[in-house]
């Protein structure tokens, strides 16, 4: 009866440490993907504010253009390149400092881009024309990546919330983490106007 007892505690304390250590290699590679797809996410936001000061310049030699609204683009690219941090301090609020980042420079790109409709020898320019070009395609791999992390993000907190992953996954120091969320407002659609 003993030995039976013992071959049982072995068995159960046997298959927890396989259970233990298959778990945490999982966790560790689902870790190491959302820090890829992190990373991913920052180069295209670097690539777009490294566009940005061609735009600006190249709207600045064309056209007689408004201060303002190039100083406003410029201020939000310096912003949005301070907030820079790892996969590893990824908190809802460091997040939100980052979208909001962001967003004032879209929303700066946005009123540039708006403002030149009144410059048409600006509009029929090569070089800005490609620059705008370029432009869009980063915005649009700025949104695959975010989508992209977000479904990275979804996989991983997965694997952290299933049992039995969900004990071991406390005991290692894994975590549930946030993704992108849409902007505040973005539920309602915008309103155009002729």
């Amino acid at each position: 009866m003993k030995r039976v007892t013992v071959l049982v505690v072995i068995a159960v304390v046997f298959i927890l440490g396989f259970l233990g250590c298959n778990g945490y290699n999982g966790l560790v590679k689902q870790d190491e993907v959302v820090k890829k797809a992190w990373n991913n996410v920052q180069t295209e936001y670097q690539n777009r504010a490294d566009l940005v000061n061609n735009l600006v310049n190249t709207v600045k030699g064309a056209a007689n253009f408004e201060q303002s609204t190039l100083t406003a683009v410029v201020e939000a690219r310096a912003n949005a390149t301070k907030i820079n941090f790892t996969a590893d301090q990824l908190t809802p609020e460091n997040i939100e400092k980052f979208q909001q980042a962001q967003g004032q420079l879209s929303g700066a790109l946005s009123r540039l881009l708006a403002t030149v409709e009144a410059y048409p020898e600006l509009k029929a320019t090569e070089g800005f024309m490609k620059l705008q070009g370029q432009l869009e395609s980063i915005e649009n791999n700025i949104k695959n990546s975010r989508r992209t992390f977000n479904e990275t993000i979804q996989g991983y907190n997965t694997m952290v919330r299933k049992f039995p992953m969900n004990i071991f996954s406390g005991m290692f120091g894994f975590h549930v983490k946030d993704g992108f969320k849409a902007d505040e407002g973005a539920e309602k659609a915008p309103e155009v106007k002729f």
